[in-house]
């Protein structure tokens, strides 16, 4: 059922994270971001459901209540496949370093949640690339929970599945899908060699671990790509203003 099990060749590095919300992964690769650019690399962030392809298409049929499981799978595909072809692939060829705010995963991770067939999704993304590094931010659900509750003082509908019927609570209904979804992750760890980090722990010892699988990654990695770097910039410009 395993899918992208070849690396891909190009000379850039992929780098995720995932987690369930409130494990702390958008801090971390906030972090190894900041520390790689003042390190010298030239890095590329992007981050899940961000493609101005169908955000409005998923916006409206998300206020109208009109996805289905398998739409709302589609929908993400679409908008994976449009980031991964014009923000990560040419940066990727370009030498650079791309961090990805969730991958592929995320999808595996939801949709199975929703009732969709694991195969079928995982079919769905096969076009994929695998990650160099592909971390887990792994976190008790209790915890997680309470760092999301304890700051937001709405949760989206759809963000606490509350489409599924799991319970008329928004609250309760958020803690049921996410202590679901982070059994899905569960079942990916040793499938798709997730690199576990213990989201316990103090912020900076998390970053110690990630800069440590990163610099091995990036042995015999040239720092200095200036010229091929402006390249993809300008290679991605073009398609996201066109």
């Amino acid at each position: 059922m395993s899918v992208f099990e070849k690396k891909h060749e190009y000379p850039g590095k992929l780098f995720i994270v995932e987690g369930v919300d409130g494990s702390g992964k958008s801090t971390q690769i906030d972090l190894l971001k900041k520390w790689l650019e003042a390190e010298g690399y030239s890095v590329f962030f992007t981050e899940w459901n961000s493609s101005d392809l169908v955000r409005e298409t998923t916006r409206e049929a998300k206020k109208k209540n009109l996805l289905t499981p398998t739409t709302f799978s589609l929908l993400h595909a679409t908008d994976f496949a449009d980031r991964l072809h014009y923000q990560i692939i040419p940066p990727l060829k370009a030498g650079m370093i791309i961090l990805a705010d969730r991958y592929a995963y995320t999808a595996f991770a939801r949709d199975g949640v929703r009732g969709v067939s694991p195969r079928w999704v995982r079919n769905l993304y096969s076009f994929a690339l695998k990650p160099d590094i592909s971390f887990y931010f792994d976190v008790p659900i209790q915890t997680a929970c309470d760092r999301i509750l304890s700051s937001r003082a709405e949760i989206k509908f759809h963000e606490a599945g509350m489409d599924l019927g799991l319970s008329t609570d928004t609250r309760e209904s958020f803690k049921i899908f996410q202590a679901r979804i982070m059994d899905e992750y569960k079942k990916m760890v040793k499938e798709f060699d997730l690199t576990c980090v213990d989201a316990t722990m103090e912020i900076h010892d998390q970053q110690a671990i990630v800069r440590d699988k990163v610099k091995e990654a990036l042995k015999g990695y040239a720092k200095k790509r200036t010229i091929y770097a402006k390249r993809a910039k300008v290679f991605w410009r073009k398609f996201t203003i066109s």
